[in-house]
């Protein structure tokens, strides 16, 4: 890309898009195009042509998408599944349509089966059952990923595809019933620390391993894929360490300065026993994360307070 290249963001309000936007623009990147959900609705085939045709992007970030935590994933299969296939069909479309030189599309590491070899390798995609509780993110996502690799192949478009792990940082959704795991944990144990709370719940055994990758390292490698990478084949995100629920919630609490009791509610659903990406072939290509945990989650904590 070019300092000035015309780059639509889609979804840059949300907790990825806003960082992409921030990456961009402290790289000196001066054409960025934004628009607000509430001007045009993506899972709109007609909207969307419209705006792709008014404005002529030639690179796009498709960061725009419908997320959210094991609850909210398995309440509300048919709106993620729906809005999902939507968004993604109608912007690859488009951007082939107009003549995008390139595009990235964002899915997620639970497009990978549920009990799969680990670290995950990208070929280990739809060689296994999915999660249950995600299956309907999980197929919306693996939609987007051969519909880019179909483009690619019957038009000559270069659309590539990047697979993060799970993702925290500024902008993040704290909202109890819809949000990730570590942004839920930091608000409980900030409102348990302003009120006095003895024990703070975390669903769950606290046994499952989790990848973490601040969301400013995923701007920054999307930028980077967009700028070094052409390819069909999707390429993973992540740091290529894992800590357990509960290494995550003891030290969630320590940052947040909560010095209560946390319970583990091994009724709760774990979700997937263990997720942790290979991370290997970003590597190769030149890339890789650098914020700590320990650092990415004090900076957000710091945010979210403030």
């Amino acid at each position: 890309m070019n300092k000035d290249s015309k780059i639509f963001v889609a979804g840059h309000k949300g907790m990825v898009g806003s960082a992409i936007v921030r990456h961009l623009e402290s790289n000196g990147y001066t054409n960025i195009i934004t628009v607000d959900k509430k001007d045009i609705d993506l899972s709109s085939q007609a909207e969307t042509n419209i705006f792709f045709n008014s404005n002529d992007p030639e690179y796009v970030f498709l960061a725009a998408a419908k997320v959210g935590g094991i609850h909210a994933n398995r309440t509300y299969k048919a709106d993620f599944i729906y809005k999902n296939l939507m968004i993604q069909t109608n912007v690859i479309d488009a951007a082939w349509s107009c003549g995008a030189k390139k595009l990235l599309f964002l899915g997620s590491s639970c497009i990978y089966p549920k009990m799969c070899a680990q670290p995950i390798k990208e070929e280990y995609l739809m060689t296994g059952a999915l999660e249950p509780t995600n299956d309907a993110y999980a197929i919306a996502k693996i939609a987007g990923i051969k519909m880019c690799q179909s483009y690619n192949d019957q038009y000559g478009t270069d659309f590539i595809s990047a697979m993060p792990t799970n993702l925290y940082g500024p902008n993040d959704n704290y909202d109890l019933e819809n949000s990730h795991v570590l942004p839920a944990m930091i608000r409980k144990f900030h409102e348990a620390k302003l009120s006095g709370k003895e024990s703070v719940e975390i669903w769950g055994t606290g046994t499952p391993k989790r990848e973490f990758l601040y969301v400013d390292d995923l701007a920054e490698a999307c930028v980077f894929l967009m700028n070094e990478y052409s390819g069909s084949d999707i390429v993973n995100v992540g740091t290529g360490e894992d800590v357990t629920i509960a290494e995550l919630a003891y030290g969630v609490a320590k940052a947040v300065g909560y010095e209560g009791r946390i319970e583990f509610n091994p009724d709760m659903p774990d979700g997937t026993p263990r997720k942790l990406l290979d991370v290997s072939k970003i590597k190769s290509l030149g890339w890789t994360a650098k914020t700590g945990l320990r650092d990415g989650i004090e900076k957000t904590y710091r945010e979210y307070a403030k």
